[in-house]
């Protein structure tokens, strides 16, 4: 039987994700293998349910393959799935040295987490992290590389805390935050770097704590998540150009770190609920160089 080709209708490829990359299938019916490979890899079933005959790592299960069902592929472990109807997968592919990085920073040994092989998993933590995903490749503009890198992170680590068979953690609440000083100089930076692409390492790296860790303290620290603060941060400072400059909108985008003018647009207004061109409006100061602000 001839193995059937996967369609791509969605992929990561060229937005810049770091230890991450997605793809939305739609595969045929009949028999697939997927072998094994460097990466870990999960598949999340889309669409209406399936009947599959799957063996994965040596073991095999015949099931009804249902929305929200996840098999977690490690590293290295191959296997083959016999669908009786075409289906839609989410594909991601995450870097075993990123989860390797992730358990050290929660103070796991180098090596003690090893994922095993699981077929049709059920967990709404890692579902709502796909979600995710999956809304962002389906987005006509892909959001900043820093909220990719939160969503890696927080998929890590729930594939730790899966593999160790614990539930998942609450976040620390116990109030920690970043001293004034990391926080100075993180916000500094991030002030400083607005027209570029920020990585959620470099952040943490600048305030001299593990990425793991930013996460919470940033939130203790400001009251948000730090990829939400780095996009109003963005939007404030084109509303400033905006307002204070005769910059095309063009080159606002580029100098406030938006991929375009679209993306400037389209987050300004799910932001502030206003395009540039209101904005311009109603600070009276409409600027004729400013050429298609919405």
């Amino acid at each position: 039987m001839t193995a059937p080709t996967p369609q791509i209708l969605l992929t990561s490829a060229g937005r810049a994700w770091s230890g991450l990359s997605a793809e939305f299938l739609h595969i045929p019916r009949g028999l697939a293998r997927v072998p094994g490979g460097d990466m870990h890899r999960l598949g999340i079933h889309y669409g209406p349910p399936v009947n599959a005959d799957c063996t994965l790592g040596g073991k095999r299960m015949i099931r009804v393959q249902k929305p929200g069902d996840i098999d977690v592929i490690p590293a290295g472990v191959d296997g083959t799935w016999e669908d009786d109807a075409d289906c839609r997968i989410l594909r991601l592919q995450l870097d075993p040295g990123r989860l390797d990085q992730v358990a050290s920073e929660l103070g796991r040994k180098t090596g003690s987490v090893a994922l095993q092989p699981r077929l049709q998993l059920r967990d709404p933590g890692i579902d709502a992290i796909c979600r995710a995903i999956k809304a962002d490749l389906e987005a006509d503009t892909p959001s900043d590389p820093l909220y990719i890198d939160l969503l890696t992170n927080a998929l890590s680590i729930r594939l730790i805390e899966t593999a160790s068979g614990n539930g998942p953690k609450p976040e620390n609440r116990s109030g920690q935050k970043l001293s004034a000083r990391q926080l100075r100089l993180l916000t500094e930076f991030i002030e400083t770097h607005l027209d570029q692409a920020l990585r959620l390492a470099d952040l943490a790296a600048v305030a001299g704590v593990s990425v793991t860790r930013l996460k919470v303290l940033f939130r203790n620290s400001t009251g948000i998540p730090v990829h939400q603060y780095v996009i109003r941060r963005r939007v404030e400072y084109a509303r400033a150009l905006m307002t204070t400059t005769g910059m095309p909108a063009s080159e606002i985008a580029l100098a406030a770190g938006f991929s375009h003018q679209s993306h400037m647009a389209t987050t300004m207004r799910r932001i502030l609920g206003q395009t540039p061109g209101e904005i311009l409006r109603e600070a009276g100061e409409f600027r004729p160089n400013l050429q298609n602000p919405a």
